[in-house]
């Protein structure tokens, strides 16, 4: 299998999410006024800005958002560098498959961050300045079920819940379809590796045997 071909992946990754992006933000309206329902009332795109990290968690430092977006940066040169090492050391097809989705989806919210808040001016308000501020689209809403907690449940007992509640893009489900393969699948990722350690040092012992043997010859 060539190199280029997982990097062509990350490459399909990034085209797909950007585009959604993008038609999310051109043509759908922000909050639940704008909801589309995709599959009943399970499955919805539902357009909202992230200004941090997954799952709306973000920094209140100043500068924050800005080292962020350094940190994206350096993990998707990290992450692309590893793959091409990985490649390199004959691993196994399907990690490099995963590393390329998890590429793709690190370089989808990059893009975001990175260029957002100049090209569609949706840095938040108070930021330094726009480049490296900008907030990555989420629109992908997946609320299977909601309803309230039992009374007798003690700290949330009559609270509302929803779940699933966050909303996500296909840079993050790339990511996490990445991640879950790899912790799933990482015996035999691993296999041919251990394997291959086994049979040199097997075959390292019996050269050492052939060559005691002609030394008691």
């Amino acid at each position: 299998m060539k190199l280029y071909k997982y990097y062509l992946l990350a490459l399909g990754v990034i085209a797909l999410d950007q585009t959604v992006k993008l038609l999310v933000h051109f043509n759908m309206e922000m909050g639940t006024a704008g909801e589309i329902n995709v599959i009943g009332d399970w499955f919805k795109l539902h357009y909202l800005l992230n200004p941090g990290m997954a799952f709306g968690l973000k920094s209140s430092h100043y500068y924050g958002k800005l080292l962020l977006t350094l940190f994206r940066l350096g993990a998707m040169v990290g992450i692309g560098y590893y793959i091409y090492y990985l490649y390199k050391k004959g691993a196994k097809t399907g990690l490099l498959w995963c590393m390329g989705l998890i590429l793709g989806g690190a370089v989808g919210n990059v893009i975001d961050s990175t260029f957002y808040g100049v090209f569609l001016n949706n840095a938040p308000l108070g930021s330094p300045t726009p480049w490296f501020h900008g907030q990555v689209i989420d629109m992908l809403f997946f609320p299977l079920f909601d309803g309230y907690y039992p009374d007798w449940m003690p700290g949330v007992g009559g609270n509302y819940f929803l779940f699933f509640s966050p909303v996500f893009n296909i840079a993050d489900s790339s990511i996490f379809i990445g991640v879950v393969c790899i912790l799933l699948f990482q015996k035999r990722f691993l296999k041919n590796k251990q394997n291959t350690t086994t049979i040199t040092e097997e075959d390292s012992a019996e050269k050492e045997e052939k060559a005691d043997n002609v030394i008691i010859s």
